[in-house]
């Protein structure tokens, strides 16, 4: 029996297990229909034309996880922003950690999917956005129809979120191979804000296969700063399916740290729904080995007078593999639209790979749209000036990476991150560098 198989076979016993309103059974009732019509995506679809989940998929992997496994927090301390109040979503082999975690209820909502699909306080909210602007393709439909837990995060009105959230998920080797598919929702109301960081993390050999989906809702006025964090061991792989819809002049924005893992996508869908809107997102990827990360963006402009802002920063080194497929759609109604996309990238090595494909489609004739990629060497010339101050090969070269992915950097707006980052990408490099971006 294949996974698909598996999984389609599983539903069943899957659904006898929780306890969910119609609306929802229906809603996981129709997907796993879906799923079973479309399974996984292949190469012979243009948006995967180069990454293959063949190997991937052919682990026998455990679908329902088992009790949780315990894990002291001095174990795992070097994962989380310990130096930064925060509120902590933390999940372990599926399952929510409640001594790792530190959730709330006081004016605004951290708390938990399952609970939001369970309880009638939250009906509202899970009927009126639950599943509203996510994809109806293969592994979207696959995580709608197994959906249980993950974070549920409610910002009311007028509200500023007092500290930022971390949403962990932890694997840690409970099963042989294991398959997590995390559903986070996080409605973010008029003039609110919030800050949110999100990693998975596994802490084994063991094959994991996670395949997260999250929806972000951003009222009139609100804010949204995300924060991916993507440095994982080379049996893990995460395909991350992110939906976010944006009402007037409203600002969202999604920064992705890409440094590790077996094969790593990320789906980020942007959705504008008026006017005055500004969409962000900046990625700095760095990889080596046979390590592969696709990213594979869209913004959809639907209003006049909005902006989306795409910066992505690629460093490739050994047999390491990226891919950067980056749409823009401006509709007719869309004028004076302002929308920027820029892929820019580095080889280390003869065999490193990328493929690189921004697009533009403009159906408006009142814009300002542009796109560009790059692909190259580190530059010889200042390479030759630095050594000759003295500055040694490594440092050198560490000190060009550096600064070709420093832009994204400086749009990070939580300072214990961007040191946390920082330290990240220094050792990606294999360097000490005594200086803060």
């Amino acid at each position: 029996m294949d996974l698909k198989e598996k999984l389609v076979s599983s539903f069943l016993a899957f659904e006898n297990t929780i306890n969910v309103d119609d609306t929802v059974h229906d809603i996981r009732s129709q997907a796993i229909k879906t799923f079973e019509e479309k399974g996984f995506p292949t190469k012979k679809e243009e948006a995967w034309k180069y990454t293959s989940l063949n190997t991937v998929l052919k682990h026998d992997y455990s679908i329902f996880p088992k009790e949780e496994n315990a894990i002291e927090f001095k174990d795992i301390k070097k994962y989380f922003l310990h130096d930064l109040d925060t509120y902590k979503i933390v999940f372990i082999d599926g399952k929510y950690s409640s001594h790792l975690s530190e959730t709330t209820h006081e004016k605004i909502d951290v708390c938990l999917m399952s609970s939001a699909l369970t309880y009638d306080k939250y009906r509202a909210v899970i009927d009126n956005y639950f599943n509203k602007i996510a994809r109806q393709d293969g592994l979207t439909s696959l995580n709608t129809a197994f959906s249980k837990e993950g974070a549920y995060i409610y910002i009311p009105k007028n509200k500023l979120a007092d500290k930022p959230i971390q949403i962990i998920h932890f694997s840690t080797g409970n099963e042989a191979a294991q398959m997590l598919q995390p559903r986070n929702l996080i409605v973010v109301e008029e003039n609110s804000h919030v800050q949110i960081i999100e990693r998975h993390q596994s802490l084994t050999d063991n094959p994991v296969l996670t395949n997260s989906v999250t929806e972000i809702f951003v009222d009139k006025r609100a804010i949204v700063d995300y924060y991916k964090i993507q440095n994982d061991n080379q049996n893990a792989s995460l395909i991350d399916n992110t939906y976010i819809e944006q009402q007037a002049q409203s600002v969202a924005s999604v920064h992705t740290f890409a440094f590790g893992g077996n094969i790593t996508r990320n789906n980020l869908n942007f959705y504008q729904k008026g006017e005055g809107i500004d969409s962000i997102l900046n990625g700095v990827t760095i990889l080596e080995e046979k390590q592969h990360v696709d990213h594979n963006t869209l913004v959809h402009h639907t209003e006049p007078n909005c902006e989306s802002h795409q910066d992505y920063k690629g460093i490739f080194d050994e047999k390491s593999t990226g891919v950067f497929n980056g749409k823009i759609i401006v509709n007719k109604e869309a004028q004076k639209t302002n929308a920027f996309q820029s892929n820019n990238n580095i080889l280390l090595s003869d065999k490193a790979t990328i493929n690189s494909k921004p697009q533009l489609e403009i159906f408006a004739d009142d814009v300002k749209c542009s796109h560009g990629c790059t692909i190259g060497q580190l530059d010889d010339n200042a390479l030759f000036y630095m050594r000759s101050r003295g500055i040694g090969e490594k440092e050198a070269k560490a000190l060009l990476m550096y600064a070709f992915a420093n832009n994204v950097l400086e749009s990070v707006k939580i300072p214990q991150l961007k040191n946390r980052i920082n330290a990240l990408i220094a050792k990606k490099l294999g360097v000490d560098i005594g200086f803060d971006l």
